[in-house]
């Protein structure tokens, strides 16, 4: 079945899925492309950090060379939306990420035109010291 899948900033329509059991079963390759992990032996794979799963409940994670990243998404504590009317999926942050940022003291990039028309990203400016003037009508 083609689903909608939104996870973290990019969206990607038309993934060939499956829903069965309320999980999203995806290929290896679309798990790696839509998330970043992989299955390996020693669990779900990012980089060089790696999340085991635990073993009597492998069968919540993997069947049939496909991998739930619905359940993957629960092990992470990443909140997890669907809408089965439309097929689509949407996964979160995790919480212990979002805690880590906010913590950080660091903004969040954001782009804004100026009075021309010109794009400007807060990323532009790291490092430099930036004024911030907000307003609102309410």
């Amino acid at each position: 079945m083609a689903i909608d899948i939104i996870f973290g900033e990019r969206v990607n329509t038309g993934v060939d899925a499956d829903t069965t059991g309320g999980g999203l079963w995806l290929s290896g390759d679309d798990l790696k492309r839509l998330s970043g992990f992989e299955f390996k032996p020693q669990g779900f794979c990012k980089g060089d950090v790696c999340v085991p799963i635990p073993g009597a409940r492998k069968s919540e994670f993997v069947a049939n060379e496909r991998y739930n990243l619905a359940a993957l998404a629960g092990l992470l504590g990443q909140p997890v939306v669907t809408d089965d009317e439309y097929h689509a999926w949407s996964f979160g942050e995790a919480a212990a990420e979002r805690k880590r940022i906010l913590t950080s003291l660091d903004a969040p990039d954001f782009s804004l035109p100026d009075l021309d028309g010109k794009m400007h990203s807060l990323s532009q400016y790291r490092g430099k010291k930036v004024l911030l003037v907000s307003w609102a009508s309410w």
